[in-house]
């Protein structure tokens, strides 16, 4: 191995989980490397709704942790929403009662049964922001990008490599496990809304989704209907298509959300599409976050499958996925 690189960690993966884990290793006093196949606008992170709730990701106890790890995290953050993209917003989960969630629920602080659903002042980060800010955290660790596309983690040259590819662990790992599920999203003009929604039980009888919200820790059990304001416009949602690959928006489940959205709020049928979004969340049964030792000697740590959780576990699995690869500084 290069001696110039024996105490290097290269972090596989660019996108939210990916850039995190690299911010958590730099500021533990590493050097750190991110190699990205997409830059951080391409990624799936990118089209995110990005509401904080644990959606679509097991194992459930663990993921309730990370999820309550990384929401203490964006409770600060959201103190500077223009730098960092994250807000804290009102809204409701339409149809949801707190007796249905698991025990995370009740150390987040707010959550509420009403008439509607369940009430609450939750993270909502707006990605493209978020995203280069976490790339600006980690240029100011010493960390750094590159753009590179890695055809296996045997190849890359570093004493500790941590594997936050998401979808692409399928091929990497390689993992079957990993399975894509597609999300839809429309962009549109905000007519005025300015709380969150989101409603369960698509009427189809499929799960639908959105990119980051859900309601019971590991429920196959999704949205019909979402909107999230987001600085560039509305989000509507949602879809959770499983094992669906395409990323071409199709525009009968387009005309289906605005319709779904609209039936709650009717000043949406008549906003300006401003755009559409498509995005495959890695779905496993359990995360993967793991230490694995190579035949060489190095250390492999794996930090994928988060399915539509992504946001919502960032922090707590990256401080995880540091101490796997070093419990001394970075832990």
């Amino acid at each position: 191995m290069d001696r110039e690189l024996s105490d290097e960690v290269i972090v596989v993966g660019g996108g939210v989980v990916g850039l995190t884990t690299a911010v958590v290793l730099a500021e533990g006093g590493r050097r750190v490397r991110v190699w990205a196949r997409e830059s951080g606008e391409r990624t799936t992170s990118a089209v995110a709704g990005a509401l904080w709730w644990p959606y679509r990701i097991r194992p459930e106890r663990s993921a309730g942790e990370w999820a309550l790890e990384s929401l203490a995290v964006y409770a600060e953050l959201a103190a500077r929403p223009e730098e960092t993209g994250v807000r804290l917003v009102e809204g409701v989960h339409g149809g949801l009662r707190l007796n249905r969630l698991g025990p995370w629920a009740a150390r987040v602080p707010g959550l509420t049964d009403t008439a509607e659903g369940v009430s609450a002042r939750l993270p909502l980060i707006d990605m493209p922001v978020h995203l280069a800010w976490l790339r600006e955290r980690l240029d100011k660790a010493g960390g750094t990008v590159e753009k590179r596309v890695v055809f296996g983690l045997g190849e890359v040259p570093a004493a500790a490599v941590v594997n936050c590819t998401g979808l692409g662990a399928r091929s990497l790992v390689p993992d079957p496990a990993v399975r894509p599920v597609r999300g839809q999203l429309v962009v549109v003009e905000n007519p005025g809304i300015t709380t969150w929604y989101t409603s369960v039980d698509a009427p189809d009888g499929r799960p639908g989704g959105g990119s980051e919200e859900g309601f019971e820790e590991g429920s196959e059990e999704g949205v019909s209907a979402y909107f999230f304001p987001q600085p560039g416009g509305l989000l509507l949602g949602g879809t959770a298509e499983e094992d669906a690959w395409s990323l071409e928006p199709d525009p009968d489940i387009a005309a289906g959300i605005v319709a779904r959205c609209a039936a709650v709020r009717p000043e949406i049928a008549g906003a300006r599409v401003l755009g559409h979004r498509a995005g495959l969340r890695p779905y496993r049964e359990a995360v993967r976050l793991e230490r694995e030792l190579l035949p060489d000697g190095r250390v492999l740590v794996h930090n994928y499958g988060h399915g539509g959780a992504g946001v919502t576990v960032a922090w707590g699995c990256a401080r995880q996925a540091a101490g796997l690869v070093d419990p001394g500084p970075a832990a």
